[in-house]
Parts: C-alpha cells; sequence; structure tokens
C-alpha cells in the first residue's frame, strides 16, 4: 500500500515539513518534562500556529485528536522508548518497540511513525536492538501505508556520564545512510557540527526527505540562524522540541520557525516576528 496519501498530509504544499516533537515524557527525564508539565496546554499552544506535525506517544496523542480545529497538525507516533538520555546511565541500556505500534498508529489516526536508529558510544547492543526495531516496523508499515520516519541519531559520552550527541558528519552520514537502506520514508537527523557540511547528509539520503533535530534549547538568534543554514543546505524541515516548547512563547518561536521553513524568511525576519508575536 502506498505511502503517499499519509505523506501528503504530513509534507506541505512545498514538500516541507516542522514537526513540533512533545514525546519528551516517554523517556522518564525529570527535567525534559520543563514545558510540558501541562501536556494539554503546550499541545493547544503550539496548535496556535499551525505547525504541520506535532510528534507525540500513544498515551498523548488522545490530546492532539480531541481538539477540534479548522486545521490540525499531523500526528506523528513515537514507537519506541530508551533510556539512554540521563547524565547517570543504568547499568543495562534499550531501546524498545511498544506493541503493535502500526495498529496504534491508525487508531489515532496518525501520518507518520518514527523511531530511533541509535549509535552509541561503547553500546553496540542498542544499536543491534535499533535495528531489528527498524526491521520489524518497515513490513507493517508497507501493509498499511504508513510512512516510517527513522531517526539516526549518534552520541558520545559526556563529560557527565551520559551521552552528548555527536556532529562529527564521518558518523552521521553513514548511520543516515543505513537508515535509508532500512526503507525509510523520511529521515530525521542531527545537524553536523559545521553545518556548511550538511549538504553530504542529504547526498545520502537520496530522495529521501530529511528533516533535522533540534536537540537541546539554544538561545533564540543562534537557532534561527542555525535553521535557515541548514534548510539553505537542502533539508526539507525541521523537528524541534525543546527550542519550542521549553520557549517563553511557544507558539510565537513556532511562527518564526514556520516562516524560514516554509516562507524563505530570514534570521532577522523571523527574530522581528518573533518579538512582535512574543
Amino acid at each position: 500500500m502506498s505511502v503517499e496519501p499519509r505523506l501528503n498530509r504530513l509534507l506541505a504544499s512545498d514538500g516541507r515539513c516542522f514537526d513540533v516533537a512533545i514525546d519528551h515524557g516517554f523517556f522518564n527525564q525529570y527535567p525534559f518534562l520543563t514545558g510540558i508539565e501541562d501536556i494539554g496546554h503546550a499541545i493547544r499552544e503550539v496548535c496556535e500556529a499551525q505547525p504541520d506535525a506535532i510528534q507525540l506517544t500513544p498515551g498523548q496523542a488522545r490530546v492532539l485528536q480531541g481538539l477540534r480545529l479548522a486545521k490540525k497538525p499531523a500526528l506523528v507516533l513515537r514507537t519506541d522508548v530508551a533510556n539512554i538520555y540521563g547524565d547517570e546511565l543504568p547499568d543495562h541500556l534499550f531501546s524498545e518497540l511498544i506493541d503493535r505500534p502500526v495498529e496504534q498508529a491508525l487508531s489515532l489516526d496518525a501520518a507518520c511513525v518514527v523511531v530511533n536508529l541509535l549509535f552509541l558510544e561503547g553500546a553496540p547492543e542498542v544499536h543491534h536492538a535499533c535495528l531489528q526495531n527498524v526491521a520489524e516496523l518497515k513490513p507493517r508499515c508497507e501493509q498499511y501505508g504508513m510512512p516510517l520516519m527513522v531517526e539516526p541519531l549518534v552520541m558520545k559520552t559526556g563529560s557527565g556520564g551520559g551521552y552528548d550527541s555527536d556532529g562529527d558528519p564521518e558518523k552521521i552520514i553513514p548511520l543516515v545512510r543505513q537508515g535509508v537502506e532500512m526503507g525509510a520514508d523520511l529521515i530525521k537527523a542531527d545537524p553536523t557540527d559545521d553545518v556548511s557540511d550538511y549538504d553530504a547528509v542529504i547526498e545520502a539520503a537520496g530522495d529521501v526527505p530529511v528533516l533535522v533535530r533540534g536537540g537541546s534549547k539554544g538561545d533564540d538568534r543562534d537557532v534561527l540562524e542555525r535553521t535557515h543554514a541548514i534548510i539553505d543546505q537542502g533539508a526539507e524541515g525541521i523537528v524541534y522540541g525543546r527550542n519550542v516548547i521549553q520557549h517563553e512563547t511557544p507558539s510565537a518561536m513556532t511562527a518564526a520557525l514556520m516562516a524560514i521553513v516554509h516562507d524563505g524568511a530570514t534570521p532577522d525576519e523571523a527574530m522581528d516576528l518573533l518579538r512582535s508575536a512574543s
């Protein structure tokens, strides 16, 4: 079954997408809940700026789908749980699919499912588990015409004992390519340390759209400049969470980022829009 009908719900008419990630509560980290303590309020506020999609977990997707809106963001459903994000790592690391992920996505009227493809320094067993997750999801997605977003995520050991994102293109590029080879319909990948290297990530993905992951909360100007540069390199969109939901005015930040992704706004124009809407 073709994935095109649901992809057309996810991607705007220009083929681009801004997916706001609000799935952080899945990962059992107290700091991740900042800005989404009241999940209903967080979702409604982001919806005001009408992003293309909102990324949620099965337990919270009902909040979005319960809203009566003339134009509702598409649902991207998170399908895997991992325990790799803490400052202090447990003895046993895992990444595990939820039960019947595609069937749950269908019942929630999702336009896409997303799954991690983790490559963690010193933890090859987690990469193996992620490969198994992607391999299990792909034929189910094909059966029901559900687009599969694969999230290749390279991480290195940080100074605090946990993991930090690794922006080395020589690590990101082969992992992105592996996700494509496994059958991804979309890729969600970290930015490279030097944004000018990102065209090589786009090339590795071929005709599969690449959406760029936002990561930790950053300075407004830096976030807007990085977003403009990454779109200019050929990315089809962004998946940002904390840079939206932890902003003092999430709807204004969403609108500013939408202007860059879809309207070609410069960082200065996006900053003006952010200030006027805040």
